[in-house]
């Protein structure tokens, strides 16, 4: 059995924004990939025990998803807002540093990867408490110009892994200790 991982699992444009300034995604929506392709959801997704998101991240998908929450594993939302719940799922709001919500998520996923599906800020907090393992990042073929960076934070990364997928260069790097 393979060791825990929290893996930020992510697209960002070529120029390393994962989202517009305000928030859209279009760019990225648009875009042809293979769920079933190499670094592909469909795969990713099987391992995955707990997920970790951000406030803005919980917005959009209140924003452009309603009524729909596609996953099934407990999630830790990290807010200082008050939100709506989704009825019937496991959405814990949370104002809680990122190393005290990572144990609660490793508990609550035993034997499962932790994914940290965004934004790059909040992946930046479990990387400054040493607790980011593994970046995935499927690179669109677009820019932005400006919008929510990919990772804010200085990390050294070893590339394990490189494939395209439909449109996008996927890579997988791994978080240098």
């Amino acid at each position: 059995m393979t060791a825990m991982k929290t893996v930020y699992y992510t697209a960002t444009s070529v120029d390393g924004f994962i989202a517009t300034a305000d928030h859209s995604l279009d760019w990225l929506l648009s875009r042809h990939s293979d769920e079933d392709g190499p670094m592909g959801y469909n795969q990713f997704i099987t391992a995955i025990g707990a997920i970790a998101m951000g406030a803005s991240t919980y917005q959009w998908i209140l924003d452009n998803e309603p009524g729909e929450w596609s996953y099934t594993v407990p999630a830790w939302v990290f807010t200082h807002r008050e939100f709506p719940e989704f009825e019937g799922r496991d959405i814990r709001l949370t104002a809680e540093p990122a190393d005290i919500v990572h144990k609660q998520m490793a508990a609550a996923a035993p034997g499962k990867d932790l994914w940290i599906v965004g934004g790059g800020d909040l992946a930046g907090q479990f990387a400054d408490h040493g607790l980011l393992d593994e970046i995935i990042v499927s690179i669109a073929p677009v820019t932005l110009g400006s919008g929510a960076p990919l990772l804010p934070r200085h990390l050294e990364l070893k590339v394990t892994e490189v494939a395209p997928n439909g449109e996008f260069a996927c890579v997988r790097y791994e978080v240098a200790r």
